[in-house]
């Protein structure tokens, strides 16, 4: 065994020791324990609603909207509580980027007491036969920097065999073709319901070594039953929903359910690339955001959905339209009228 090989199978089982040991030395907390936990809130145990926005101005008209207001300042950050469509809310912004995004999803979790997140915002397309202005419902949200960087297009073979990683603690993601020399690889997800759960082993010798806990996906998907009250609002916001107009020519836009929002910390103006994240990932639409707000959504068992207006189609060529549409505001009163049709539907669940 090369000494490389040793130090990862020592490695792993001491990880597997250690964690053993906190299982074994750690006082179980009871049911009443767990769900007192689960009920303390730092700033406000009232059941709200979350609502995400990318950008200032969408988050803006909601407030407007939004009755008894009540304004909190948090590590820096602004969340307005009150009710909106006759729900009880918390509104707050993500910043820009996956990070800024899970962090801010994460500090609105342990601070408000959360039945739903509704993230909204601005993306660009990955579907050609989408138009800007459309908003796109998801299925599900996938970040695709979670990748096995390989020296060349060959299958990564790591750990003995082509295609296993495992003894890194890693996983290729399943009949998905690489990007050039980078594998698409899975996520490592733990919560509540599957902590206990083995999610991932390499074999060492005879020996099936536990390497991850939780379990290993791909995507993290919406909330099925928030994404059947889109039936109920679909039609009637479409018909209120503003116009795209360039000269004399206008679009109305559509609310479109989608296969799969696509999130990364890179900006996308590769048109070659994004036809990659189409074809092979199903992707519809791309952002810098949602994908991390639902992990993070997932990792806390809370229900998400997210509504993303179409600014442009990533990697094309430079349209001078796209500044226009951004300043118009056109996108964030779309989203907005979206949201508040959807809360609507929401309030008393």
């Amino acid at each position: 065994m090369s000494f490389s090989k040793l130090s990862i199978l020592l490695g792993a089982i001491g990880l597997t020791v250690s964690l053993i040991g906190c299982t074994t030395t750690t006082t179980p907390l009871s049911k009443n324990q767990l769900m007192t936990n689960s009920m303390n809130h730092l700033t406000d145990s009232t059941p709200r609603l979350a609502i995400i926005a990318a950008f200032g101005q969408e988050a803006d008209l909601l407030i407007e909207s939004t009755k008894d207001k009540k304004e909190y300042i948090i590590n820096g950050r602004k969340f307005v509580t009150g009710t909106l469509e006759g729900a009880e809310v918390v509104i707050t912004l993500s910043g820009i980027s996956m990070t800024n995004a899970a962090m801010t999803t994460q500090m609105i979790t342990d601070h408000f007491n959360l039945k739903g997140i509704v993230f909204s915002g601005i993306a660009g397309s990955l579907n050609p036969d989408l138009h800007v202005g459309d908003v796109v419902i998801a299925k599900s949200w996938l970040a695709p920097n979670e990748v096995y960087y390989n020296n060349t297009k060959d299958l990564p073979s790591a750990c003995g065999k082509p295609g296993d990683i495992s003894c890194l603690g890693i996983k290729l993601a399943d009949n998905v073709p690489a990007w050039k020399n980078q594998f698409l690889r899975e996520t490592n997800v733990m919560n509540s319901s599957n902590y206990k759960s083995v999610a991932l082993t390499s074999k060492f010798g005879d020996t099936d070594v536990p390497m991850a806990y939780g379990e290993m996906r791909v995507d993290f998907p919406v909330d099925s039953k928030m994404l059947n009250m889109i039936d109920k609002v679909q039609k009637p916001t479409e018909t209120k929903l503003e116009p795209i107009c360039s000269g004399a020519n206008c679009y109305h836009p559509k609310i479109v359910i989608g296969q799969r929002g696509i999130s990364s910390g890179a900006f996308l103006a590769n048109a070659e690339y994004r036809e990659y994240l189409h074809k092979n990932l199903l992707g519809d639409c791309v952002d810098m955001e949602t994908a991390a707000v639902a992990q993070v959504a997932y990792s806390n068992n809370i229900p998400f959905i997210a509504f993303r207006s179409l600014s442009d189609l990533a990697g094309a060529d430079h349209d001078p339209n796209v500044a226009a549409f951004f300043g118009s505001g056109i996108a964030q009163r779309n989203a907005a009228k979206l949201t508040m049709a959807f809360i609507d539907q929401w309030k008393g669940q």
